[in-house]
């Protein structure tokens, strides 16, 4: 059954959401939604399931910081990350497959107006120019939103303006804890619905699922996410016809409250403490009630 209380309302999870500073950061970009405050839930979840799962899939992984995560705290044996944007994808195909090269441009880069007007203007041929490209922009504007629209930072981090989140050694560093993994990371630009598709009755398998939040008229997504839309319903549907364990996180909208009770599905709610008063609490969504003490 549901984890459910009267009024449409869901437990409070006992787990708090992260400050984000204790967490390591694994990932490159500062991805908007990106889910550094779910980690604790992901340890719990996943040592909930007693054996190591063979593989995690990602499959609207953004900034990929629930993957990086499980595979460099060997929480699982594999990952399988996709991303539709080729802003995105750029990036992680960039940094997997020449890491060298993108390093190099990191190193070079001169962080000023000048360099960085050149770059927003430019189009890039190669993967590599491309990748860096979206890694400057994730680093230089509002929120890391990198979808048409999006304007670049004006005071930044403490004032320190355009350039106060562009951290050379930090990125080139967390690429090289990257790269240290990559045999064990598999990443493809695809629709994420279609991979869960696929995967969703796959034996030793979960998925961490973090969808575009369009749910319930909310138009936070297409000012996010460049692909912003999908059919919730099918993806409930995917996952209820499947038998892979997941977790997926969603805002609280009546349209997704609704798809639960359909499907059978549990959820808790997780608040974010006065470090995230920014955020409203955001649903976790699992087959299974989750036994957190």
């Amino acid at each position: 059954m549901p984890s459910r209380i009267l009024g449409n309302h869901f437990p409070q999870s006992p787990i708090p959401a992260a400050n984000v500073s204790t967490v390591p950061q694994r990932s490159p970009l500062r991805y908007p939604g990106g889910k550094t405050w779910l980690i604790p839930h992901i340890y719990a979840w996943v040592s909930m399931m007693g054996l190591k799962p063979r593989i995690m899939l990602e499959p609207f992984c953004g900034g990929a910081v629930v993957s990086l995560t499980a595979i460099m705290d060997d929480l699982v044996e594999r990952c399988l990350m996709t991303e539709m944007d080729s802003d995105v994808s750029d990036f992680w195909r960039a940094t997997l497959f020449h890491s060298s090269e993108l390093k190099r441009l990191i190193a070079n880069f001169s962080p000023n107006q000048e360099s960085f007007d050149e770059l927003k203007r430019s189009s890039p041929k190669s993967v590599i120019e491309r990748g860096f490209r979206s890694l400057v922009l994730n680093r230089t504007q509002r929120q890391g939103i990198l979808a048409p629209g999006s304007s670049h930072l004006r005071s930044g981090e403490s004032g320190k303006g355009l350039f106060s989140r562009w951290y050379p050694d930090t990125i080139a560093r967390r690429v090289d804890d990257i790269i240290r993994v990559s045999d064990r990371i598999e990443f493809f630009q695809t629709d994420g619905v279609n991979l869960l598709s696929k995967w969703s009755c796959v034996k030793d398998a979960v998925a961490f699922i973090d969808p575009p939040y369009t749910a319930g008229g909310k138009s936070a997504g297409k000012r996010l996410y460049r692909h912003h839309e999908i059919d919730h319903d099918q993806l409930f549907q995917i996952l209820s016809a499947g038998t892979i364990e997941f977790m997926m996180t969603y805002d609280q909208s009546p349209e997704i409250v609704d798809l639960i009770d359909r499907y059978g599905f549990s959820a808790l709610v997780v608040s974010m403490d006065k470090i995230h008063h920014a955020f409203p609490p955001e649903l976790v969504i699992t087959r299974e009630p989750l036994l957190f003490s």
